[in-house]
């Protein structure tokens, strides 16, 4: 019998503050990854950028260089938190596991897009935050662009609802 080669994946899991990517990171780690895998986990957190206001607008006077630099201090360790939160969760579930992590700052739909692409990445993991047609009009979907725009297969994982009326 021929041997068959064991092909390493790349599989890159959006991550962020939500329950739904902590989700889709646990799915994908008890479903998707064997345990004896050789595939790469990368973990990537899209960080919004930093507004900027001028002092055109008549806002830009209302933040000093202390607020700006609280601001940007909370952000990182909100990014840290998901990340660490995530790498934890990966050691608990798989603990032989390649991990790496990214923490990219712009839109998460474009960072995304970009990370998927510049990686190399062969599957993309996302959960879905289930808004309806009103919220994703306004907020648009980020695994729908995701889908629209990456070459690679996107697997959208959905949290389940629910019986006891938790969510």
């Amino acid at each position: 019998m021929a041997e068959t080669e064991v092909k390493h994946r790349k599989i890159l899991v959006a991550v962020c503050e939500g329950e739904e990517s902590m989700y889709a990171l646990s799915w994908c780690l008890n479903n998707f990854i064997s345990r004896d895998s050789q595939d790469a986990l990368i973990l990537l957190y899209a960080k919004p950028p930093r507004v900027v206001y001028s002092a055109l607008d008549g806002i830009g006077n209302l933040f000093s260089g202390d607020v700006i630099a609280a601001m940007e201090r909370y952000s990182n360790e909100v990014a840290e938190g998901v990340i660490g939160k995530a790498k934890k969760l990966c050691q608990v579930v798989h603990r032989d596991i390649k991990v790496e992590t990214k923490i990219e700052i712009g839109d998460p739909r474009d960072a995304i897009c970009q990370m998927v692409e510049s990686l190399g990445v062969d599957v993309l993991v996302m959960g879905s935050h289930g808004y309806g047609p009103i919220k994703r009009a306004f907020l648009g979907s980020v695994s729908n662009h995701c889908v629209q725009n990456v070459r690679c297969p996107v697997l959208i994982v959905k949290r389940p609802i629910s019986t006891n009326g938790d969510s």
